[in-house]
């Protein structure tokens, strides 16, 4: 008949971890500080870890551009006075049905010179507030001028069997009006030279 086992056999061998610390050994990073190494951002509060563009330095945030709220505002505004004068010229010196358009040739023409001075004069000559270019360029200028009612008396003048006067018409308002802008800015730079010599 056999001997019966000891009880403290079992504690003094066969389970190798028997009477082990468990936090002495095993897990390689058990025991170990969260914050001593590795990861930067491990064991510190979520909230408060480094953002990877903040750590480059990037605190500043871009600048808001500004509203272009103004911007819509003034055009709008220069768009119906302009319009609204190139309406009283046309009511002044009406175009008879077949007759060539001499009010809306005019009215580009000195549409077009007009912007030509003031391009020169608030690139090259003045410091103006931001919102007067568009509102005297694209705004008063923009709604004087028409190509849109340009291209409607062309249209008249071939419904009217006036070909040949529309055909002109045609040709001539956008030679006029680079021929405007042209000499209004050219005449411009020289008075200002001029000015500035004097």
């Amino acid at each position: 008949m056999p001997e019966p086992v000891p009880e403290d056999a079992f504690d003094a061998g066969g389970d190798p971890d028997a009477g082990r610390d468990p936090d002495a050994g095993g897990d390689p990073g058990a025991g170990r500080d969260p914050g001593a190494g590795g990861d930067p951002n491990a064991g510190g509060d979520p909230r408060t870890a480094r953002d990877p563009d903040t750590a480059r330095g990037d605190h500043h945030l871009p600048s808001k551009p500004p509203s272009q709220h103004p911007v819509v505002a003034v055009v709008a505004l220069g768009g119906a006075l302009g319009a609204a004068a190139r309406y009283g010229a046309q009511l002044l010196w009406p175009t008879p049905a077949g007759g060539f358009p001499w009010t809306t040739f005019c009215v580009n023409a000195v549409g077009c010179a007009a912007m030509g001075v003031l391009m020169v004069l608030l690139t090259e000559a003045w410091t103006a507030h931001r919102l007067v270019r568009p509102f005297l360029g694209t705004g008063v200028l923009g709604g004087f001028t028409t190509f849109s009612t340009y291209a409607v008396d062309v249209e008249r003048l071939v419904d009217a069997r006036a070909a040949a006067r529309g055909l002109l018409y045609l040709l001539a308002t956008p030679a006029i009006a680079l021929v405007a802008v042209a000499l209004a800015t050219w005449l411009t730079r020289r008075a200002l030279g001029r000015e500035r010599a004097a």
